[in-house]
């Protein structure tokens, strides 16, 4: 069994409330809009990552994670890319990988909206985690945890990790110099 970290929108932020969530992961996947490049580096240093780049990431970014990526986790073929489209109509990118693939799970960001919903067209489980960064316009920064054993999905955990207000920023910034 493996127990999957699912990350995205954290435009160059990360805190301890994300590390501490994702402590007993195997995996961190991170669906795109990393920010700048200590996110990357900071997730690097506790678990294994794989993510795609979104569209606020460099040119570094770009050389180091593709557009999307389809791949097997325990016997799940898991597709996964940064913008998507809304749910059910897809953009003409993503609709062209699902005429060859049919994945079990698909994976997006891009939207910063929580959203966990199976496909009845496609017949795949779709999973936005939300954003956890600061950046957006969404009020709680989130992240979900999947426990995949056997090519299946046995289990769904959202992690609310606090308000995204500029509030939460300034006390964190005065915790510093006080």
């Amino acid at each position: 069994m493996g127990l999957i970290g699912l990350i995205g929108d954290t435009h160059g932020y990360i805190d301890d409330r994300i590390i501490h969530h994702l402590a007993d992961c195997d995996e961190i996947w991170h669906t795109g809009d990393w920010g700048p490049e200590p996110v990357e580096t900071k997730l690097n240093e506790y678990k294994p990552v794989r993510g795609v780049y979104g569209n606020i990431d460099d040119h570094r970014l770009r050389l180091d994670f593709p557009e999307y990526v389809y791949f097997n986790y325990q016997g799940l073929q898991v597709f996964m890319i940064h913008i998507s489209g809304p749910f059910g109509s897809y953009a003409p990118r993503v609709k062209e990988v699902l005429k060859g693939k049919r994945p079990d799970l698909f994976i997006c960001g891009h939207s910063h909206i929580l959203k966990v919903q199976r496909d009845p067209k496609y017949k795949f489980l779709y999973i936005n985690p939300g954003a956890a960064g600061l950046h957006g316009f969404h009020k709680v920064r989130t992240l979900i945890k999947l426990k995949i054993e056997e090519g299946k999905v046995l289990d769904i955990a959202v992690v609310e990790l606090g308000p995204r207000a500029k509030e939460e920023l300034s006390d964190e910034l005065d915790g510093l110099f006080n």
